[in-house]
Order: C-alpha cells, then structure tokens, then sequence
C-alpha cells in the first residue's frame, strides 16, 4: 500500500482537505497522526506550494489547540476540588516554563495535550500560549514537509509496503488517543504535591503566599 492511499481524497479537495483533516485532529486531545500524514502525503511532488501546507498545517493546527487552552482554561470550574489539590504543583511547574513548554511540545510530534491542557489549568497567558505554540508547530510543519518533499515516502514506505487495507492503520490512530486519554487520565489521579515536592519544592507554595513573602 502506498502511503497516498490513506487519503485517496487529498489531491481533489487540495488545501481545504488538508485545511479541514488538520483542524479536526488537532481539535481531538492525543490523536495528531492523521494531520502529520496528510501534510507529509500533499508534500511529495511539486502539486502543492510547500510554504503553504507548513503555514496552513501550523494555523490551523494552533487554532485547535487554542480552543483545547481555553477549554482547559475554564475547565478548572468542573474539575473537583481534591483532584485540583494535586494538579496544582504540576500546574505551577509548566506555568513557570509556559512559554517553552509550549514551544517544545508543538515543535515536536509530542501528544502535545499533555503540555497544553495543565497550561489551561494553570491559567497561563492565552497570548504567550498561541505564539509559543504557533511558532513550534511552524517548525514542526516544515520539518514535517522538507523531510517529505526531499526523501520522499522512503523512510515510511517500508513499512507499508505489505499492508492492503488501511483499516488497521486507522485503528492504531485511535488506540493511540485512547492510550493518550488514559495517560491524561493518570497525570490527573496523581499525587503531584508527593511527587514533586522532592525535586522542586517551590512548586508546593502558593503563588499568593510567595507573593506575601516577598
């Protein structure tokens, strides 16, 4: 099976297929795979501007991630309180490191959710958080579509090359979220305040208590 069978759809919708696949995935939490393929599969070959896909892949692509920041953002409300209670530390964690947490896991094929949803919880800068991330999924776009465009399908295709029916390949894509989900599932069950109290303690004091201290 060739890689471009995936999405057999791509060459006639262009960039409102790529547009569209690239939001919807972005938009479900864990599950960035059909976005990475599409961009990598409409990069081969001179049909599409390269600068385009990376730009279209990474707008897009923020936007999503924007609205799962702002859902997060407001999230907190439905959250319980004694679960809140051993999020805090990790949320103070990725706050002090906002910026470039956010920059690396949009920069990397990461499940970037994990970064972006304690970030919304913590309430961090939702302007710092869209440049950051746009910026990091600019990177990963072109990234994502030199390697296409330069070697081809040849680091991939291999492992394809004996697979008929794409079924298979669609279903790893979501076990791979579920797995994410419950992956989410466990930093939120975690006891934060015991774990990180070793490594970094700051993250246990209050952010108005050590605004009083100093």
């Amino acid at each position: 099976m060739d890689l471009v069978d995936l999405f057999p759809f791509a060459p006639e919708l262009g960039y409102l297929s790529l547009a569209l696949v690239n939001f919807f995935g972005s938009l479900v939490p864990f599950i960035p795979l059909p976005g990475f393929l599409l961009l990598a599969t409409m990069a081969v070959g001179d049909q599409f501007d390269l600068h385009i896909l990376a730009l279209l892949s990474a707008i897009t692509a923020t936007i999503a991630k924007q609205i799962i920041f702002y859902v997060s953002y407001g999230g907190r409300k439905i959250i319980a309180e004694k679960t809140r209670k051993r999020m805090r530390p990790f949320e103070r964690l990725v706050k002090r490191y906002g910026a470039a947490a956010a920059f690396f896991a949009a920069a990397t094929p990461i499940p970037d959710d994990l970064v972006y949803v304690p970030l919304g919880l913590a309430k961090y800068n939702p302007k710092r958080f869209f440049v950051a991330t746009l910026a990091g999924k600019i990177v990963l776009s072109y990234i994502i579509v030199a390697i296409s465009h330069y070697l081809g399908f040849s680091l991939v295709e291999p492992f394809l090359e004996n697979i008929d029916d794409s079924t298979p390949i669609y279903i790893g894509i979501v076990v791979f979220g579920i797995s994410m989900a419950a992956v989410i599932i466990l930093l939120l069950r975690l006891d934060w305040t015991r774990i990180l109290g070793r490594f970094a303690p700051w993250t246990l004091v209050d952010d108005e208590d050590s605004n009083k201290s100093s």
